[in-house]
């Protein structure tokens, strides 16, 4: 199988969904002639041209209101917004225009729109560039909420987000960009959205982890696993709708759980999780479920100041540790 980065998966996906359905257009700042502001789009213009891979004037709200109205109208519209941060310049065509559509015309239209926006946690570009804002846009009912920690997962899912016919924002770590994976050269490469996969398989503790941290929870496992201890690694991939089931599965037959995220602990996922398992799996837990997220404070400017409020593999390490005492 060819070994694929995240960045180019993310354009496979496109590139195969653009020449499979002619619905589905690409516009956004810079997706065309440069190819994206990160490359996730590099080659899509030679390939489709300037109707279907468009350049936006710089104004989120616009860009986000002319996908929904093609969404309206039968077209498959991919809107990039660059970073998640600016999802707040359009807040209002994705949560009461994108989000309630099909609820308020009851039915009468669909919504297939994707909003592809990338997360730089940790990149220490700052508060208006590094915030983990999934559990924001996933408090919206109506909406999808995607956010892939491999490349495999990534084509697989952002495939199934533009064939569905709801609103999907599709959260991409421009970190993640050039980690690599074999990827099955399969046009038909489908990942259900709404189901979580066990990275890992374990028997004494499950760690819940979301984007950038699913690395790091494996790399703990493996730490862990030199003491006799089997940690199962849980990777959601879609924060809305979340597989809870998977979740409670997973707890009931390790007792413990921690969960582990870029968002802050403060209404974020990892108390939404921590919640959801209080209410399932109580009976199952020898310890309370733990969260492990960056205070609540903006993100920093300074790289190092970014890394240092986030959990690393070392402090993932810790707080199981403390949790199997």
């Amino acid at each position: 199988m060819p070994s694929k980065t995240f960045c180019w998966a993310i354009i496979d996906a496109m590139h195969e969904e653009m020449a499979r359905d002619e619905k589905v257009f690409l516009i956004g700042e810079d997706v065309a002639a440069a190819g994206g502001a990160f490359g996730a789009s590099r080659g899509l213009l030679d390939a489709f041209g300037p109707t279907r891979v468009r350049d936006t004037p710089i104004s989120e709200e616009i860009i986000v209101g002319m996908g929904v109205g093609a969404a309206m109208t039968g077209r498959r519209p991919i809107v990039e917004i660059m970073f998640i941060d600016f999802l707040g310049l359009c807040l209002d065509q994705i949560a009461n225009q994108a989000a309630k559509t099909h609820y308020i015309y009851n039915g009468l239209f669909k919504m297939p729109l994707v909003i592809r926006t990338s997360t730089a946690v940790e990149m220490g570009i700052g508060p208006h560039h590094s915030q983990a804002w999934e559990s924001l846009v996933a408090h919206i009912p109506g909406l999808k909420v995607v956010m892939p920690s491999t490349p495999r997962d990534a084509k697989g899912l952002l495939k199934s987000a533009i064939r569905d016919d709801n609103p999907v924002v599709f959260i991409e770590h421009i970190a993640m960009h050039r980690n690599k994976e074999e990827i099955e050269d399969d046009s038909d490469l489908l990942i259900p959205i709404g189901k979580a996969d066990i990275k890992r398989s374990g028997t004494d503790v499950t760690v819940v982890a979301s984007g950038l941290m699913v690395a790091r929870a494996l790399a703990a496992a493996e730490v862990l696993a030199k003491d006799g201890v089997s940690v199962e690694v849980l990777d959601p991939r879609t924060i809305s709708p979340l597989d809870f089931d998977t979740i409670a599965e997973s707890v009931s037959r390790t007792n413990r759980c921690l969960v582990v995220s870029s968002s802050h602990k403060n209404f974020g996922f990892g108390s939404e999780v921590a919640a959801e398992i209080g209410e399932r799996c109580f009976f199952d837990l020898d310890q309370p479920v733990r969260r492990l997220s960056p205070p609540f404070t903006p993100a920093p400017f300074g790289r190092q100041f970014d890394e240092f409020l986030n959990p690393d593999t070392d402090d993932i390490v810790a707080a199981l540790r403390d949790l199997m005492a």
